[in-house]
């Protein structure tokens, strides 16, 4: 059976993202415009939409969610959209939650109304979620997450970890991939 030592977890779950983020996530969003963040591919796509202001949607703009539960298959989804999945649901929120980031916290958050502005959202989320790991171990890693992470409640912190690192390498993939369709689209 193999054995930890020698193995720095907290540091090789970020690496895991890390690498990610540095190499295809960050360079694949560059130059991304405000027409290509906001455009909807299909007739019935969940995207961010003006509507009344509430708090946390100090910009005006609030956030597709409400759902047919027998809607198949899921609603197809802008770049705005997940984006703000990614800062909000994802990175904010766990940090939040995980590492106790008062900064963090996703209520008060604005959606973007631009792209820009949601890229400095995006980057700034995932330095706070990165600026976490330094005080995490290897035993913190190991220990159950309490009643604030439903769907993880005790399980280990590392499946957490794990999860989020999974939904940012697949949603930022998705968002590389409407892209090229937005391109194709654009060009044709």
């Amino acid at each position: 059976m193999a054995t930890n030592r020698g193995v720095a977890w907290p540091n090789t779950l970020l690496d895991q993202l890390d690498f990610f983020w540095a190499r295809q996530a960050r360079p694949r969003l560059e130059g991304l415009s405000d027409e290509e963040y906001f455009w909807e591919p299909v007739h019935d796509c969940w995207s961010l939409r003006p509507g009344p202001t509430a708090t946390g949607r100090l910009g005006g703009l609030t956030m597709d969610l409400e759902r047919d539960s027998e809607s198949v298959p899921d609603p197809v989804t802008t770049i705005a959209w997940r984006l703000a999945h990614v800062t909000v649901h994802i990175l904010k929120a766990r940090t939040y939650s995980v590492f106790d980031d008062p900064d963090s916290d996703p209520g008060g958050h604005s959606f973007a109304g631009t792209a820009a502005v949601a890229l400095g959202q995006l980057d700034d989320a995932y330095l706070r979620w990165k600026a976490g790991f330094a005080g995490l171990t290897d035993g913190r890693l190991a220990e159950p997450i309490g009643p604030e992470e439903r769907y993880f409640e005790g399980q280990p912190m590392a499946t957490l970890i794990l999860h989020v690192n999974r939904e940012v390498l697949s949603h930022i993939a998705e968002i590389a991939l409407l892209r090229d369709l937005y391109a194709r689209h654009a060009s044709a």
